[in-house]
């Protein structure tokens, strides 16, 4: 049993847990929890190391034992060890590092989204799994959102992570790939037209930017239009988490009706 915060496998959870520059060094990141771990299993990702302690539930104990005898090194730690190792007020018995893997890129993509500015990790978790949720292709990272694959955003995911397929890009490289593939680009504004009366079943690229800041100089340089969320009352914005989960659900809901928007 691991009891010692001076451990190398604790101090790599740590710093992996911490720093994107750790992650993108070590090519890995920490999952927390059983369902995110069944799910890494699940999707083929390749699992470093798992640490667990003896709160670990039984479906999490089965899963655990499986990884063993399948040779990943599996360690159990002392309680007070997983609590300096958890991002959670109530740990769940289970921290596990798993390499990072690029899903292939779609061919033809005709729904992608492009979360700019994003910088609250709860926010860009919320938008993975909607875009996990409807079908989105891909999802570009411009430089100016927060890391994909830091902690909080891996949680708010909820698997989204291992689904969608999740690429950090320069804004040269996002806009290559939207003349590629032929994407028309809106870019959600409260001042932009309602999203009922655009046509989404073309093959489009969303950029949701933050609640506080909207979209960057350098998204609406690639937009060709911008979108709106009709709302009553006197509610003036939505968080980018809803926001683009409403924008997003829309341009499913369009696809599936058929027909023209006029």
């Amino acid at each position: 049993m691991i009891t010692s915060n001076q451990n190398p496998k604790v101090k790599l959870v740590r710093a992996l847990l911490g720093r994107t520059k750790e992650r993108r060094e070590a090519g890995a990141f920490v999952v927390e929890g059983v369902r995110l771990l069944e799910e890494a299993v699940k999707s083929g990702w390749k699992i470093q190391f798992v640490l667990f302690d003896d709160s670990l539930n039984e479906r999490g104990k089965s899963q655990v034992e499986g990884l063993r005898s399948k040779g990943v090194e599996v360690e159990e730690v002392s309680p007070s060890v997983m609590k300096s190792i958890s991002e959670t007020d109530a740990p769940q018995g289970v921290v596990a590092v798993v390499q990072f893997t690029n899903l292939p890129f779609p061919e033809s993509p005709n729904f992608i989204l492009i979360p700019d500015q994003i910088r609250d990790p709860g926010n860009l978790g919320t938008l993975l799994r909607s875009a996990a949720a409807t079908g989105v292709q891909a999802v570009l990272i411009p430089p100016e959102t927060t890391d994909a694959f830091a902690p909080k955003v891996v949680r708010a995911g909820m698997g989204a992570h291992f689904r969608v397929p999740i690429r950090m890009m320069s804004w040269g490289e996002i806009e290559q790939v939207i003349k590629l593939e032929g994407l028309k680009v809106f870019v959600a504004d409260m001042d932009g037209q309602s999203c009922w009366e655009t046509n989404l079943r073309e093959p489009v690229a969303l950029i949701i930017g933050s609640e506080a800041d909207g979209v960057s100089e350098s998204a609406r340089g690639v937009a060709d239009g911008s979108i709106s969320i009709p709302m009553t009352g006197e509610v003036e914005s939505l968080n980018a988490g809803v926001a683009g989960s409403v924008l997003l659900f829309e341009a499913v809901r369009q696809r599936k009706a058929g027909g023209t928007v006029e």
